[in-house]
């Protein structure tokens, strides 16, 4: 057991399975334990598979109990589990209020809850490293700039056209502000966190991976290649920051 151990959380499909495809690529040598929701969804996939449901505690402790016992440690955590549930509200299928409470339940309160339950384990390991992958549309900085889709103001009148993502967008700005909390919890701990914004990628966010290719998404698996840099050391000056391909994202 002498490689790092990588716990990626919703990594059964999408950005996810791409990180754990990215991992296996690498000249280095993971163990990697594949977190899953689903246990169906975990065990299709030749590797470690560790069921855990972020809108559950018990399926988050027992994960934990089950990593604890089977490995004894986490080297890196990498929080990849997430949902855009904003059109569920567009299509009807979701209430205003089950909508914004489902998006912070995942993205950032669930996220903090197995953060929180498997930092003990991080601290087992000689080099921990804490990831939290955000999005590109959660930065106030340049929440004006219209050359980013999602900024550009929709016509007069109402109701507005669909197409917001308003509440996933304030979940993940919560989630970089999260991060910056993990960082000054784990100062002194050795612990090397990060937010990583891996760009627009062609995945099922949202629910409609064929748009977001049609709107310039690119291929998920760079942002995983992104991500294993991350994992493998070459942004360490840049952490506790959100880190981006080109440099460091602003809040």
């Amino acid at each position: 057991m002498d490689t790092p151990i990588v716990l990626v959380t919703g990594s059964n499909i999408g950005l996810g399975f791409e990180i754990v495809r990215a991992l296996f690529r690498s000249p280095k040598a993971y163990t990697v334990l594949l977190g899953s929701r689903s246990e169906a969804n975990a065990d299709e996939k030749l590797v470690s598979p560790v069921q855990v449901d972020l809108e559950d505690d018990e399926s988050i402790q027992k994960a934990f109990n089950y990593v604890s016992r089977q490995f004894g440690r986490v080297d890196v955590l990498i929080n990849n589990a997430g949902g855009q549930f904003d059109q569920q509200m567009y299509s009807g299928s979701m209430t205003m209020r089950e909508m914004w409470n489902k998006s912070w339940n995942v993205n950032t309160t669930g996220t903090h809850i197995l953060t929180y339950t498997f930092v003990p384990l991080l601290l087992r390991s000689q080099d921990p490293r804490l990831l939290f992958i955000t999005s590109g549309t959660s930065t106030l900085t340049e929440a004006a700039n219209p050359a980013l889709f999602v900024n550009r103001p929709p016509a007069q009148g109402w109701p507005k056209a669909t197409g917001s993502v308003t509440a996933y967008r304030a979940s993940k700005t919560g989630m970089n502000m999260m991060m910056r909390e993990w960082t000054r919890i784990l100062e002194h701990d050795g612990v090397k966190t990060f937010c990583v914004s891996p760009g627009f990628l062609a995945t099922g966010l949202g629910g409609d991976q064929e748009r977001n290719r049609e709107m310039g998404a690119i291929d998920p698996a760079i942002g995983a290649e992104f991500i294993r840099e991350v994992v493998e050391g070459f942004r360490d000056k840049d952490k506790g920051m959100v880190v981006r391909r080109d440099g460091i994202q602003p809040w």
